[in-house]
């Protein structure tokens, strides 16, 4: 049997009696990092206090101690944010129920230019072990980043580009071990400068073999391998920087190079080959006289591919060549208004090569204005904001030649205008009491896999059939696929925030309600077909081959037939995080979300996270920080067609953290353990979670380094 822990029973529990180990010697906590965080992501360097928005930030202390191997790992705990768990590398945030084209992934700002907005099972191209600092922006963030931002943007910032001065060598050595996987990662941080000159080197590496679980994998079995067949890592990347930076100029200069070779989860598992070269530049001018205050412009160049192995062969290779450049200037107020004005600029040359390939190639161009402002008028301030943006899909229509002997399918460029704006108001009641509104209109212009997939998409485990065509029931009982005449529309959100928030000595909370109503929201709509042996018959018919051995062994062969279809949907939630400082020792920690997400016509969207409620105590005592962690997951059995409920769980964690002061370097020696009851967890949002749950239970130690 199962034993189920109450968060917030368990967390108290642990306060009561470990609550005599109080000593003496404490270590200060800071001031509030809602005071004193900036928000890189906005560029009126606004704080999370100053935000109409709701923003999350994971920095120092707290990065470290949630630092996982892939962006959504590190961020499945943060209020509003869960993971797909595609395995333990290819792991994207999911924002809200919302994931893929309609979350934003941007590197220092820019974005990361990789392949996971097309598939779930891509990696995304960003590193966590060298990140200073990660930002997350719930609900629409289109202004700045783009019609993609529709559901939120995440922003993870490191050192790679030398905007500050920098006197001597400062840096950070970074080493772990976990048993889980025989997991061992290292890296290195170092930042140099003289004068108005600064330079960085960052590096890493991360070695795993294929991680133990609690059940075998498959949901359907009752015995065999307690390890995650095919879910091995081998990564290694480095960033070189370097920067000029004076009272009123900064310039800097990036390159990065990451390599990344890993499993997708499974007997017959294909292993994926990834390389990425990006370059990335921005110049400052500030401090200048006139209207215009400052002028920044950022620029970034990536060179992305992954190849999809299978035993010795090549199934399908990834490419993605992508241009992105941000021109914006501060003005001075005019009428007690003050912001930005500027344009975007976006290309991508995307294209999927190989027999199981799923989407043509096909180049996008983007060009957007936008303009964001802010006044203050006693305790309220305002914020406004409106984006005007023009993006173009060109495809090559030679993918489509095989699929059709006239010809027949055929597309012509397909444009799209995408109008966002937002208004907002941070309501400062007192120096303690806060209130936040905001209203956001967005328009996302459709991806192009969404409108032209037409092929087997073996990371997802479906045969992908985009809008652009229908899937038709002949005369003769058979199945086709037709072109259609009307392009797919563009998505239209509202997007109602309210936010509470309390700061002081001793306690601090963030409690954030939403409502976005998303008009022709595109969703995969499940089919009753599958396919077998290259056509499409409906699922009754294929389990009847398979009952008499007549079914084929290609690996396509059952893969259910989905056709991206669009429709009104509301989601609408909450999140919610108390912290409180019972004495200088103690400090108890409580969170939770909730997302609900539905079809207008009925019925629910498809994979979205459950009710989730969290607590963690934290027991500071000289050098010593200790936490206990406990997270509970409830059942999901709001499900879409064609899908499964999924049991709820409970993970309970575990961390102490010894500090040490050697003099120009700060050491941090730590041990942590996850899952400690060493519970079978299946991710809801996973298109993976029969075949792959989450690790078992798993011990990590090690050292971190600063100076």
């Amino acid at each position: 049997m199962k034993i189920k822990y109450s968060p917030l029973v368990l967390a108290v529990l642990t306060a009561i009696s470990t609550h005599a180990m109080a000593a003496e010697k404490q270590i200060q906590k800071d001031e509030s990092d809602l005071e004193k965080i900036v928000i890189t992501a906005s560029p009126l360097k606004r704080t999370v206090l100053e935000s109409s928005t709701p923003v999350s930030i994971l920095s120092g202390e707290e990065l470290d101690q949630h630092q996982a191997a892939t962006l959504g790992e590190t961020l499945k705990n943060v209020p509003g944010v869960h993971s797909s768990y595609f395995g333990p590398v290819a792991s994207s945030p999911i924002i809200r129920g919302l994931d893929g084209p309609r979350i934003k992934v941007v590197q220092n700002g820019l974005g990361a230019s990789d392949a996971s907005r097309v598939g779930p099972d891509h990696q995304v191209s960003t590193e966590t072990s060298t990140a200073t600092q990660i930002e997350v922006l719930r609900g629409p963030a289109t202004l700045l980043y783009g019609s993609g931002a529709i559901g939120g943007v995440v922003n993870v910032v490191d050192n790679r580009l030398p905007i500050e001065r920098q006197q001597g060598i400062t840096g950070e050595v970074f080493a772990q071990y976990d048993n889980v996987a025989d997991s061992k990662t290292t890296s290195t941080d170092l930042n140099a400068g003289t004068g108005d000159f600064a330079v960085h080197i960052d590096a890493y590496n991360r070695n795993t073999g294929d991680y133990k679980i609690p059940v075998p994998a498959d949901i359907n079995e009752h015995g065999g391998s307690t390890k995650l067949s095919n879910s091995a890592i081998d990564a290694h990347g480095y960033n070189l920087g370097a920067g000029w930076i004076t009272d009123d100029t900064r310039v800097a200069f990036a390159y990065g190079s990451m390599d990344s070779e890993y499993g997708l989860p499974g007997e017959d598992g294909v292993i994926i080959k990834l390389k990425q070269d990006r370059y990335q530049g921005v110049v400052d001018w500030n401090n200048l006289d006139g209207f215009i205050k400052s002028v920044h412009w950022q620029n970034a160049y990536t060179d992305y591919q992954h190849s999809e192995i299978e035993g010795t062969e090549i199934g399908t290779t990834f490419k993605n060549e992508s241009i992105e450049s941000r021109l914006w200037a501060e003005h001075s107020a005019v009428y007690g208004w003050h912001g930005i004005m500027g344009l975007h600029y976006n290309k991508s040359d995307f294209e999927a090569i190989g027999e199981e390939a799923f989407t043509p190639p096909t180049k996008t161009d983007s060009l957007a204005a936008f303009l964001m402002e802010e006044k203050q008028t006693g305790a309220l301030l305002w914020q406004l904001g409106t984006r005007v943006e023009q993006l173009t899909h060109k495809v090559n229509n030679q993918f489509f030649d095989e699929l059709s002997n006239d010809n027949s399918i055929s597309f012509a460029d397909e444009d799209y205008t995408a109008v966002s704006g937002s208004a907002g108001v941070v309501w400062s009641i007192n120096d303690k009491h806060s209130l936040a509104f905001n209203y956001a209109y967005s328009q996302r212009a459709p991806s192009a896999s969404e409108i032209y997939a037409y092929g087997p998409h073996i990371g997802s485990g479906t045969y992908e059939v985009g809008g652009a065509f229908d899937v038709v029931n002949n005369s003769d009982g058979t199945y086709s696929v037709a072109q259609v005449a009307q392009s797919m529309d563009k998505e239209v959100s509202n997007n109602l925030d309210a936010t509470y928030r309390y700061n002081a000595d001793s306690w601090n909370a963030s409690i954030s309600i939403f409502q976005n109503q998303i008009d022709d929201y595109i969703y995969e709509d499940f089919s009753n077909l599958v396919l077998s042996d290259g056509e499409f018959i409906t699922s009754q018919a294929y389990d009847q081959l398979q009952d008499t051995g007549a079914a084929s062994d290609e690996e396509t062969d059952g893969l259910p037939v989905v056709n991206f279809a669009q429709g009104d949907a509301k989601l609408y939630g909450f999140e919610a995080q108390v912290d409180w400082h019972l004495n200088e020792q103690w400090r108890l920690d409580v969170f939770s979300d909730y997302t609900r997400a539905k079809l207008d016509k009925g019925g629910n969207v498809p994979r979205i996270p459950p009710l989730r409620v969290g607590s963690s105590i934290h027991y500071e005592y000289g050098n010593w920080h200790t936490e206990v962690e406990v997270t509970r997951n409830s059942k999901q059995d709001k499900i879409a067609a064609n899908e499964t409920t999924t049991d709820g769980y409970t993970m309970l964690s575990a961390a102490a953290n010894y500090y040490l002061d050697l003099g120009n370097v700060d050491m941090t020696l730590y041990l942590k353990a996850d899952n400690l009851t060493d519970q079978e967890a299946r991710v809801h949002s996973s298109y993976l979670k029969d075949e792959a749950p989450l690790p078992g239970r798993s011990f990590s130690i090690g050292v971190r380094a600063r100076f």
